[in-house]
């Protein structure tokens, strides 16, 4: 599905702005990051990059970025928007579940969509917590437990449950695709484990009149309920 990620990508490139998910709802709006001015600087990976816009977005503050992908067809989109655009910096194929960069080598961890879904979060958390400094911020967006709760594998989300909570991890689909998705209470225990202490959850809604390319949600229904939501967590100084 690579290919289907290049236009989409290279429209966040070319925007200076921030945003969030599906919606693209702003981060003027959303506040997960604070002040950014603070990211001028900072040492920051991006785990599960894709085409690696969130991370040219860090730059564009002033940040220095580092993004890790496992697929190289979007990391060779990433590289093609770097020469576009003129933002360089480096970029690794490689799992999330095991970087290879040292300990203590950065001040912001963060991901949408990538290893915050796709990646065992028992494995991808426990590296974002080797990777952090003391005091260093982990931020990521996935969906939100209720939408996971009320989609089913082929279609659109419902208002009913389709999926029990109990035992929720890794859902395979029909056709051959694995997400990784853990409940709210879960999450709060692996967080602590690994030594973070839980800043904010962040429950992403759709704001009147927006669209998506997306079918699996309508917006209608997000504007009722969290389809997506955001986590940031504060590694122990």
């Amino acid at each position: 599905m690579s290919d289907t990620w290049v236009e989409p990508g290279r429209k966040s490139w070319v925007s200076p702005h921030i945003t969030w998910g599906i919606w693209d709802i702003p981060e003027s709006e959303v506040g997960a990051f604070g002040d950014l001015s603070e990211l001028k600087d900072k040492d920051t990976i991006e785990l599960g990059c894709g085409t690696a816009y969130f991370s040219a977005w860090m730059a564009k503050h002033g940040a220095r970025p580092v993004g890790i992908d496992i697929t190289p067809n979007q990391l060779a989109a990433a590289r093609n928007f770097q020469v576009e655009f003129g933002i360089e910096f480096p970029l690794i194929e490689g799992s999330a579940e095991a970087v290879p960069l040292p300990d203590a080598s950065f001040d912001l961890a963060f991901s949408e969509y990538g290893a915050s879904i796709w990646c065992d979060p028992e494995r991808w958390v426990s590296e974002a917590a080797r990777l952090l400094r003391p005091g260093g911020s982990l931020v990521f967006l996935r969906n939100s437990t209720v939408s996971v709760l009320c989609t089913p594998p082929t279609g659109v989300a419902t208002s009913e449950l389709i999926y029990p909570q109990v035992g929720m991890y890794k859902i395979l689909y029909p056709e051959g695709g694995v997400e990784f998705h853990i409940s709210h209470g879960d999450m709060v225990r692996l967080l602590r484990r690994r030594g973070f202490a839980i800043e904010d959850l962040i429950e992403l809604y759709a704001p009147l009149g927006a669209t998506s390319r997306y079918d699996y949600i309508t917006a209608e229904w997000a504007q009722e309920w969290p389809n997506e939501e955001i986590w940031v967590a504060n590694k122990a100084v």
